[in-house]
């Protein structure tokens, strides 16, 4: 258990008992950790207060959906007073469905990011570990107990994808032994991934083999070796791509020997921006990523650029002086 976090776990579940209706929600363009904590903390919520209403709102994912995570409730209007949580998401702007922060009556933050926003009326957030999933996962098992409100293997499966997902199947520098502890928690409930979960979380059809040799085909180095590719809207198209997915491959970099750093640029043309994906083995990038209009962990930040022509020699350059 993280015993810095007592008083405020026992304030979370005092609120999760007072309230009938309780909505939870996590970021934007959702990846693993955010659908997987969103959607076991929703299954723990159900199986341990039957007589509760709880809602889950936000896009499903174009790939995730439904192989891996059922499909998101259809939005509705929420009649009265209403607890609201929110995982893993740093900052208010990026909440999917945001706009219930102005309707709440009480709102809980979960979080691992670094503390940019604190939009919460309680804000639980713990930025050492790699995943939200393991915050959430603590908070359950001190709260509810592994006898009086168990974690179902439904509830596992979810947690467990988020951990492994933010984790890189546990190849980041950022897993533990907390991680692995808490995994093993998971695991310990009769979870077997392998039957249930690794193969809709990372077969690939034909449409991803052959974005993968786009990847292979046209990444670039800069002066320095840091790796990088480039999606724009016209290679989204040939590709059959969702930008959602751009960086899908991104790992593929980290794997080359030598490279340290590396990132992905997927064009949202409709914004008129670049998405920034970046990645380093051992460098501290978010700096570099805050300088860039985005944010986030030590070794996984996003940032966003509008001008490419300019900004990307400019954040090549950033990058590189961190080596």
């Amino acid at each position: 258990m993280f015993k810095q976090f007592k008083k405020e776990y026992v304030l979370a579940f005092k609120k999760i008992k007072e309230y009938d209706t309780i909505v939870v929600l996590r970021h934007q363009r959702p990846d693993f950790d955010a659908l997987g904590t969103q959607l076991g903390l929703v299954t723990w919520l159900k199986e341990s207060f039957p007589q509760k209403t709880i809602h889950y709102f936000g896009d499903n994912h174009s790939t995730f959906t439904p192989k891996v995570y059922p499909e998101m409730e259809l939005d509705m209007e929420i009649e009265g007073k209403f607890l609201l949580i929110v995982c893993d998401t740093g900052n208010s702007a990026r909440i999917d469905r945001g706009e219930l922060l102005k309707k709440a009556d009480y709102i809980i933050k979960f979080d691992h990011h670094p503390g940019v926003e604190q939009y919460g009326n309680l804000n639980i957030v713990f930025n050492e570990l790699s995943s939200c999933a393991e915050l959430v996962v603590d908070f359950v098992d001190y709260c509810g107990g592994n006898k009086k409100l168990p974690i179902s293997q439904l509830a596992a499966k979810y947690f467990y994808s988020a951990i492994v997902g933010d984790t890189g199947r546990f190849m980041f520098s950022s897993a533990n032994g907390d991680t692995l502890r808490c995994a093993g928690r998971l695991l310990d409930t009769g979870l077997v991934p392998a039957d249930c979960l690794f193969v809709p979380m990372y077969e690939k059809d034909m449409t991803s083999m052959t974005f993968l040799k786009f990847v292979l085909n046209n990444m670039k180095l800069s002066s320095k070796g840091i790796g990088y590719y480039i999606l724009m809207d016209n290679d989204l198209n040939e590709l059959g791509v969702n930008s959602e997915n751009g960086k899908e491959h991104l790992g593929t970099l980290g794997s080359i020997k030598g490279m340290e750093i590396w990132f992905c640029i997927t064009e949202l043309k409709d914004k008129g921006e670049y998405r920034v994906s970046i990645r380093s083995h051992t460098k501290d990038i978010s700096v570099i990523a805050n300088k860039y209009h985005g944010g986030g962990h030590k070794q996984a930040s996003g940032a966003t650029l509008y001008d490419l022509e300019k900004e990307l020699p400019e954040m090549i350059s950033d990058l590189e002086a961190l080596l």
